[in-house]
């Protein structure tokens, strides 16, 4: 029985048949269509979204791209599915395939399209299979686009064109078809080389163990505890201002989660920062403050009130925005050098070790963060144990 519509859903125009006088991939608009093509379970697919994120603090899932792998070599035009997610039941049936762990998920950078598959499906694509993580780990180079990586392992140059277009609406156009099959066509070739690549080498134990982390992560991801951290003015706040603004800050993260509208739309930095620094007497002093701004959110005077004036639970034992003035440079630069020069003898990208923050946080707290566990902790514990103790890894509270 066909999935009933919701209310306010138009089943949109047929959408094109041929691109520049070739076929097109499957449209799919009916979750039994999808399903029926999933009645065999491939090993592995090719996977990418298409999201609008202008207006919403969640991505709005547009469309989903999926490569089958029929095991017939180059990807014929019904090998590749363009899914639309705003049909009702759809993101049910994507659901199923996106967790199924007998299917690897061949996918690109998927950092964002995680939250898409997230907050719309409920799951993320389980195992997964990074090539820009890959291509990283293979010497090639960290955060290599798409476009770039696809012409470097296979040779094929891709047009650039759809990256601002309109995903929802409907019925897309035969450049948007041609731009979002692309998206997975190549996704195949590159996952045979860069495996094979890795095996040889003995890393891809490495890249599973980053894409497992990559998708724990995204499951539990939620409101960060110390959102202060991230702003650069705070390094320069007394301790009682910081408390303050993070007062704030955690407060529009919660509003805008729930009424998913970006962050900043609500609350910007700058006013953050300015009503933490310089707090109202009262009620009627927030909104002249409000009146003197006009992208204050003055129908939200209440709510902004009150989070300023009640303290957090845990707020005494956030870390000192200032610690990074205080913070041993000279230490930080010997950890940078030595990283560096371990990721020379591993032939491996910057940046793919080790980042700036995670030193950093191994030095302020004098753990090893969950991002440098595993593998990087293994290889750079000899190198970077004997530096740390020569530095003071004391962390300090606001």
């Amino acid at each position: 029985m066909p999935a009933r519509l919701k209310v306010g859903y138009c089943r949109p125009p047929r959408q094109p048949d041929c691109v520049n006088d070739r076929p097109v991939p499957i449209w799919i608009n009916d979750p039994a269509a999808l399903q029926a093509h999933f009645a065999q379970r491939p090993g592995r697919i090719g996977l990418d979204t298409e999201f609008i994120r202008e207006r919403t603090f969640w991505p709005q899932l547009a469309l989903v791209q999926i490569a089958l792998d029929t095991g017939r070599g180059s990807l014929a035009p019904d090998d590749i599915l363009l899914v639309d997610p705003l049909v009702p039941g759809m993101a049910e049936a994507l659901t199923g395939i996106l967790a199924d762990t007998r299917i690897l998920k061949v996918m690109h950078s998927p950092s964002e399209d995680l939250v898409a598959f997230r907050h719309t499906c409920g799951v993320v694509p389980t195992p997964l299979f990074d090539t820009q993580a890959a291509a990283a780990m293979a010497g090639i180079g960290s955060g290599v686009g798409y476009q770039k990586l696809v012409e470097q392992l296979t040779g094929t140059a891709l047009a650039k064109g759809e990256t601002r277009s309109d995903w929802l609406r409907r019925p897309l156009s035969a450049a948007q078809l041609e731009y979002a099959a692309d998206d997975v066509r190549h996704l195949f070739e590159m996952h045979d080389v860069l495996a094979d690549q890795l095996q040889r080498t003995g890393r891809l134990a490495w890249l599973e163990e980053d894409a497992a982390r990559t998708l724990a992560n995204a499951m539990a991801e939620g409101p960060e505890r110390w959102p202060h951290l991230s702003l650069r003015s705070a390094g320069f706040l007394e301790p009682d201002v910081q408390r303050r603004l993070l007062r704030l800050l955690r407060w529009r993260d919660q509003y805008a989660r729930t009424h998913d509208r970006p962050r900043t739309w609500i609350l910007d930095n700058e006013l953050a920062v300015n009503l933490a620094r310089n707090p109202p007497i009262d009620l009627g002093g927030l909104l002249r403050v409000f009146d003197s701004q006009p992208k204050a959110p003055r129908k939200l005077a209440d709510a902004v009130w009150q989070a300023l004036q009640t303290p957090l639970a845990d707020e005494a034992q956030a870390p000192d925005a200032r610690q990074a003035e205080t913070r041993d440079k000279h230490l930080l630069r010997r950890l940078q050098d030595a990283v560096a020069a371990r990721s020379r003898e591993l032939d491996l990208p910057d940046g793919v070790l080790a980042s700036r923050r995670w030193l950093e946080a191994l030095m302020d707290t004098g753990e090893w963060p969950s991002a440098l566990g595993g593998w990087r902790r293994a290889v750079l514990e000899p190198t970077l144990g004997p530096l740390l103790t020569t530095g003071d890894n004391a962390t300090t509270s606001v």
